[in-house]
């Protein structure tokens, strides 16, 4: 007699998938029967509150608070324009390097650190040195042209 091409372990296998397909079956009828259709307009809106968090009930009106377009900044804001005054500063010279042309000059009014490049002064300085420049706005920060020592 021939023997069964089916084994133990292909017997539970299939055993298995049966099962399982019964189980995706049951929960696809239980789905449908729980299924909610036909939701209303109003039970899908979601509405956001002053604060930005999101709610279910609509804000309140009367807190509603008008913005104007000219009033948003989307990115950094640009630097303010200086007056002829805040041009023309006094500083001291922290730092400069003669073999690569370039330094920076201690501002003693704000004591911020300006940049400073050979081909901007009028002669010759060194660390130490007092200076009277005027301050203009690079793509990287303010620069200082027109450099004079102080004697």
């Amino acid at each position: 007699m021939a023997r069964s091409q089916d084994s133990f372990s292909k017997k539970e296998k299939e055993k298995k998938r049966a099962q399982q397909r019964q189980e995706k079956q049951e929960k696809k009828d239980e789905r449908k029967a729980n299924a909610k259709k036909g939701k209303s307009l109003e039970d899908m809106m979601a509405y956001i509150d002053e604060y930005g968090n999101i709610s279910s009930t609509p804000p309140d009106p009367n807190k509603r608070i008008e913005i104007k377009q000219e009033d948003i900044q989307i990115g950094v804001p640009k630097q303010a324009e200086l007056t002829e005054e805040e041009l023309i500063r006094n500083g001291v010279v922290s730092f400069f390097n003669e073999t690569k042309g370039f330094g920076f000059i201690r501002d003693l009014q704000s004591q911020e650190s300006i940049f400073v490049h050979i081909n901007q002064m009028s002669e010759r300085i060194v660390e130490g040195d007092k200076v009277t420049f005027e301050v203009v706005a690079g793509p990287k920060g303010y620069s200082a042209v027109n450099v004079k020592k102080v004697k």
